[in-house]
């Protein structure tokens, strides 16, 4: 066995088998996105996304535990095997795929503008042209407005954590701050500091290689067993009305998507 471990160790095999073995799953996530991933007042993670992970371990009956890591940081640590699966609201996109290997789409979420009422801000290149835009770093909205909308004069400013980026749009040195829908609108629009903000203008869906085909859990390319595992629980909560009724819970009156 300690010789079949060390095979496995070389190979870079040994915590998928592990984890499925052991019957645990260690996810991955940044903590700093209500209401997806965040700590309460008692320092416990909740959200869309803890709720979601948990019952799909349950589904695939593996125990589960949570290991904390700047977003942009995610895939480097999952290669690094400091968990075995990313489970922070990433966005399955081309680019990321070439890296890591992707579950099916658990949920899909549009992202939009967040800025100033009265503003009459679109997203839009010639509209921010002059502007300051803030966004997270390492997520799809950076790559689609360092893609579409810097080359043609907007500043993008990037944050280690979404709720940095709402201080600064409060205290008026961000113009606006690209978002998925459910994060703006119950991290921020729906809190007292989001007052005199609102959307400006409607989804983003011009670019899908960017933006990506739905939210599902990043893996380490190879971990085939443990991805199967995972979709066949993702189905099942699908289908019982779990993600459907876990949406209402977490951001009212948006349409999850579910694939």
């Amino acid at each position: 066995m300690k010789k079949l471990n060390a095979l496995l160790i070389g190979l870079g095999l040994l915590t998928s088998v592990q984890a499925l073995a052991e019957g645990t799953l260690r996810y991955g996530l940044e903590s700093q996105y209500a209401p997806f991933e965040s700590r309460n007042a008692h320092g416990d993670l909740e959200g869309f996304d803890i709720d979601v992970g948990n019952a799909i371990c349950k589904a695939a009956q593996l125990q589960c535990s949570w290991v904390e890591s700047s977003f942009d940081a995610l895939i480097p640590a999952l290669q690094a095997k400091k968990f075995d699966a990313i489970n922070s609201a990433m966005n399955i996109t081309e680019a990321r795929a070439k890296n890591i290997l992707f579950t099916k789409p658990i949920y899909a979420i549009p992202t939009m503008l967040v800025a100033k009422q009265g503003e009459n801000l679109q997203p839009t290149a010639a509209a921010l042209k002059g502007k300051n835009i803030g966004v997270l770093q390492g997520s799809i909205q950076e790559t689609y407005a360092k893609k579409h909308w810097e080359p043609q004069g907007v500043t993008i400013t990037s944050y280690q954590d979404q709720n940095q980026v709402y201080n600064d749009l409060v205290a008026g040195r961000l113009d606006a701050t690209l978002v998925m829908s459910a994060s703006g609108q119950e991290g921020f629009l729906n809190k007292p500091q989001g007052k005199g903000f609102a959307f400006a203008g409607g989804p983003l869906n011009d670019d899908p290689e960017v933006l990506g085909v739905g939210i599902g859990f990043g893996l380490r390319k190879g971990d085939t067993e443990l991805k199967q595992k995972l979709d066949t629980a993702i189905n099942q909560i699908q289908q019982d009305g779990t993600v459907t009724k876990l949406a209402a819970k977490y951001f009212p009156g948006i349409n999850v998507g579910v694939k």
